[in-house]
């Protein structure tokens, strides 16, 4: 015989009882049959689980364990019971979103955009350095969208049956410490950083590539990148160490400046993703909306960002 919960309950019944006699009433058994029951039960876990007295029954040690066990599973079991009961009266208009992000302010942005739009959907996010981790979320069914990006008009993550459209194309900044001495200027040309060191995020995508070749095309080779997350690549630039790229969206940050380089040698394509199999066009469609307008706001809350858009004449 396998152990169900209603052995579990029997036990637990007994056990609360402390006789077999008022545990049959409780349970609204025969004596007869509660100790018939309670025999293939104590054959089921290989040994008794209570001793019979003048005044009832004790619990055996591995009665004692069986009770401590059930004290954990019986409650566990009834609490999802009651929370599938919950989910199936729920009406299906809330959704689970899973949203998965390079880091920057982008994903925030969205996230509080769809909040406001569906303020019942569970949402979750992931976020990964890694856009090739993102799309393989996407590809494996953990992820609903994506928001990653690429270099120029590189080729966004492969995967089979994904789809990806693209967000807005941001210029790649320069950020300094506003002690820099080309703080001041509007601009900056490359060639005019040629002797300072870098810091930037890391990615697994061609962007390092194509910062070097843009050096290259400037005439000089970077003396150094410093490959680090957010909060160290700010710091580097506060005290001085290193200038670093950033997309232009970056938000303002104390004893910090950003400066676009002239003649826009790098852009980031913002692109948002999802598996074709898995989500309606209607649905990818509200939710690639929400992200061009939660860009839209993004890049208006930067001052460099707007400035620069206006003397390009971007809409």
């Amino acid at each position: 015989m396998e152990l169900e919960l209603r052995h579990l309950k029997t036990v637990r019944a007994i056990a609360d009882a402390g006789s077999l006699t008022r545990a049959a009433t409780a349970l609204g058994l025969a004596q007869p049959a509660l100790s018939a029951q309670l025999k293939r039960i104590e054959r089921a876990l290989g040994g008794a689980l209570f001793v019979r007295g003048r005044h009832g029954v004790r619990a055996t040690a591995l009665g004692e364990l069986v009770l401590e066990r059930s004290r954990i599973v019986l409650p566990a079991v009834t609490e999802l019971q009651q929370e599938a009961a919950r989910f199936a009266r729920a009406p299906r208009t809330a959704e689970r979103l899973r949203i998965g992000g390079t880091h920057g302010p982008l994903l925030g942005a969205l996230l509080d955009r769809l909040a406001g739009v569906a303020p019942d959907a569970r949402m979750t996010t992931c976020t990964s350095w890694s856009e090739r981790e993102l799309a393989g979320q996407l590809s494996e069914g953990r992820l609903d969208f994506a928001l990653a990006g690429t270099c120029g008009t590189a080729s966004p993550p492969a995967g089979e049956g994904l789809v990806w459209r693209e967000v807005a194309v941001d210029p790649v900044f320069v950020m300094m410490t506003e002690g820099h001495p080309l703080a001041p200027r509007a601009e900056v040309d490359l060639t005019e950083l040629a002797a300072e060191e870098w810091a930037c995020v890391p990615g697994d995508g061609c962007f390092g590539d194509c910062f070097t070749a843009s050096c290259a095309r400037a005439g000089f080779t970077p003396r150094r990148m410093y490959e680090t997350d957010t909060a160290s690549l700010v710091h580097l630039v506060q005290v001085g160490r290193a200038v670093g790229l950033c997309r232009a969206t970056f938000p303002t940050t104390p004893q910090i400046v950003t400066r676009p380089l002239t003649g826009t040698p790098l852009t980031w394509r913002h692109l948002l993703g999802w598996h074709a199999a898995t989500q309606r066009q209607d649905s990818a469609a509200a939710v690639l909306s929400q992200a061009r307008m939660a860009h839209a706001g993004v890049a208006a809350n930067s001052d460099s960002y707007t400035e620069w858009m206006s003397a390009h004449r971007v809409p």
